[in-house]
């Protein structure tokens, strides 16, 4: 049976597509077969690299799929519509997923934060329809304990799981507020804190970042959410 995991941020630049290559890395080297599926890429030209080809190369994973692409870096609604480019809808997005139903793990990745549009709907739609539970992306710092409250109760008011929160880049040297918001997150959300990614990660060497993702993640949750 396929298992689907979506993956938000509590904003952009929180590490979402880097965790989405470390899940995937650590479920390919467990032999699963994984695809990876990017809705909307904005901000990248025709025939650029964008957001898949980042975890492709990081996580060996080359099964990806991407619907729709917008060359400004903006929310892809609003991107969409300055471009004159079909809005990606919901219908099409969702049978894209299902394309993929022959993987074991489809791991999909939203585009901003949980209620940015990614056409005529959110990613919070998106798992409302495919009743998949969405793994948060929060940063470290000062402001994350208001951001990640707002998504989790957002998920919870949608009816949709919220499988965990992972910072998404752990600083080599943390802060106060950094240290404090490992104990608080799980205490203002009532969601565990399943992992977290050290800064800089994304640029380190392929071999090196696949042998060490599944070590960022608690193995428990990694058997309950990342196995067929």
């Amino acid at each position: 049976m396929t298992r689907l995991l979506f993956i938000t941020g509590t904003s952009t630049d929180v590490g979402k597509t880097i965790v989405t290559a470390a899940l995937a890395a650590a479920a390919h080297a467990a032999g699963l077969n994984v695809a990876v599926c990017k809705p909307a890429q904005t901000g990248v030209a025709p025939g650029e690299p964008g957001d898949l080809a980042v975890i492709t190369r990081l996580s060996g994973v080359t099964r990806t799929l991407e619907l729709a692409r917008y060359p400004e870096p903006l929310a892809p609604d609003t991107a969409a519509r300055r471009s004159g480019y079909p809005l990606l809808t919901l219908s099409e997005t969702v049978a894209g997923i299902e394309s993929c139903a022959d993987a074991d793990l489809v791991l999909v990745e939203g585009a901003g934060g949980l209620l940015v549009r990614i056409g005529d709907f959110t990613l919070l739609d998106l798992a409302q329809k495919l009743g998949a539970p969405v793994l948060l992306v929060a940063a470290a710092g000062l402001g994350t304990l208001n951001h990640s409250e707002l998504t989790t109760r957002a998920l919870a008011a949608g009816g949709v799981e919220c499988a965990g929160l992972v910072i998404g880049s752990w600083p080599g040297e943390p802060d106060l507020a950094s240290e404090c918001n490992r104990t608080d997150l799980p205490a203002v959300t009532g969601v565990d804190l399943i992992g977290s990614l050290p800064a800089g990660a994304g640029t380190w060497p392929a071999p090196d970042f696949a042998a060490a993702a599944p070590t960022w993640f608690d193995p428990a949750w990694t058997a309950a959410y990342l196995r067929p």
